[in-house]
């Protein structure tokens, strides 16, 4: 993998050049990671929209409704799963998938017109949202007007017909050595952002996409405006030229894993230190609990994690990186939608989950040490002698610190620590609360947020 890596390095360098003079050596060696941020990243929270499950009619105009919502949620950036129309080829259950894409410039029937589109942009962006597309450019559905019109756009089978990736029936991939289909692909990127003015895109399977490809996308949709690019992958290179963050899989299954006993603590903290070994230093992880395909195909986070979820879900926003949430994960759902049909969230009454989430979001957006990338605080370990059910860390930037823990087991805790339990002056972040010294105990799969300024 590592070799491999370093050739999709060279490549892209390369294709950086190609167009350019060769650079003296006295200038100095090409810069490895490239993406600048926005600035609004560092402290955002992302969340996951899924139009069809979200209101009894499904569409943008009865989702429009929950924006205000939203914002006393306290997210920032709405991530729209995708609008484009759904081929009826192949197409699987009533409604078909969203992921197989029949337009690429159109909207959803289903969902609305595209006037109605903008002006939930219009209104997201007036009330200080962030909006950003799921795309798909690995595949198209099965009757995508680009199939009847360019069929050498996609790749072949052995007999000569389109090749439908994996056992994803209902698409077909798309060949990305014709570079008449790559330039169509970035004019329909560019497209809703210069006339629907959104600001980026979670671009799903994005590592089955050539890397150069979206090397060169990143500039051609910087120079129409700065945006905020998602990869659904764990491949870092995308991170060097293209993409502001990437996903933290393995630490979502790490999570599950701890939960069933077999994984633990340590295993966190390795994952953590290994991070930084690997990534851009300013690259970033969306951390999440759950997404639409977790929540259909393997369970909530309630079947996953049980009573652990909370405790976990302070984890993904006190860890370095982006927090997500996905359709009702904020009310506490505790249903697997459907994919293919209609199957809307049963009810969006605030409750305790609500406010948990309210006041997790409000630390990420206020405390300097959780902003992503190096502008955030170092993540530093303390030492117990239960150190394999007992994750107690710290980050701390511009004089204030956070104090994490974590019993993350099923069992309660006496622990005893040399460099921990002699810190005091915290407040209790959920309670407000002065409490002096951190506590000597915890309750199983209890979690604990402290605050102090140094």
């Amino acid at each position: 993998m590592k070799s491999k890596l370093l050739l999709v390095i060279a490549a892209a360098l390369f294709i950086g050049y190609s167009c350019k003079e060769k650079p003296k050596e006295a200038e100095g060696p090409v810069e490895k990671c490239t993406v600048k941020h926005p600035d609004w990243t560092r402290n955002a929270v992302i969340y996951e929209v899924n139009v069809r499950q979200y209101t009894k009619e499904g569409t943008f105009t009865a989702f429009e409704q929950h924006l205000p919502r939203l914002k006393e949620l306290g997210v920032d950036v709405l991530w729209f799963m995708p609008i484009h129309p759904i081929s009826e080829k192949n197409r699987k259950g009533t409604l078909g998938s969203y992921y197989a894409v029949k337009n690429y410039t159109e909207v959803n029937p289903e969902f609305g017109t595209k006037e109605d589109f903008k002006r939930v942009v219009d209104k997201a962006h007036e009330m200080g949202f962030k909006v950003i597309l799921d795309w798909v450019a690995n595949h198209t559905g099965g009757d995508n007007i680009w199939l009847a019109e360019h069929p050498d756009w996609y790749v072949k089978d052995a007999a000569g017909n389109p090749k439908s990736p994996y056992d994803w029936t209902d698409t077909y991939e798309l060949d990305y050595d014709n570079q008449d289909m790559r330039a169509a692909m970035i004019g329909a990127l560019k497209y809703w952002i210069k006339d629907f003015d959104i600001d980026g895109y979670r671009c799903d399977m994005a590592h089955e996409v050539p890397t150069d490809f979206w090397n060169n996308v990143r500039p051609a949709l910087d120079s129409v405006k700065p945006v905020f690019m998602l990869a659904e992958s764990e491949e870092y290179d995308l991170l060097e030229h293209a993409f502001d963050a990437n996903y933290s899989w393995e630490l979502m299954h790490m999570m599950a894993d701890v939960y069933k006993g077999t994984k633990d603590a340590d295993s966190i903290a390795a994952y953590i230190q290994k991070l930084d070994s690997i990534k851009c230093p300013d690259g970033y992880k969306m951390n999440f609990l759950t997404n639409h395909d977790e929540n259909s195909w393997n369970g909530t986070e309630f079947e996953r994690y049980g009573k652990a979820a909370e405790a976990f879900a302070v984890l993904t926003y006190t860890l370095n990186g982006m927090p997500m949430i996905y359709t009702g994960q904020e009310v506490g759902l505790k249903k697997r939608l459907s994919f293919f049909e209609k199957d809307m969230v049963p009810s969006w009454t605030e409750n305790a989950t609500t406010k948990f989430y309210k006041k997790l979001n409000e630390l990420k957006h206020n405390h300097p040490a959780l902003r992503a990338g190096e502008m955030g605080g170092e993540f530093r370990r303390y030492s117990t002698n239960y150190g394999k059910e007992l994750l107690i860390y710290s980050r701390e930037k511009a004089g204030k610190e956070l104090m994490v823990m974590l019993n993350l087991s099923g069992k309660s805790i006496t622990y005893a620590s040399n460099d921990a339990l002699g810190r005091n002056n915290y407040y209790d972040y959920f309670t407000g609360k002065l409490v002096g010294n951190l506590p000597k105990t915890m309750k199983p799969w209890e979690y604990r947020v402290f605050t102090r300024d140094n």
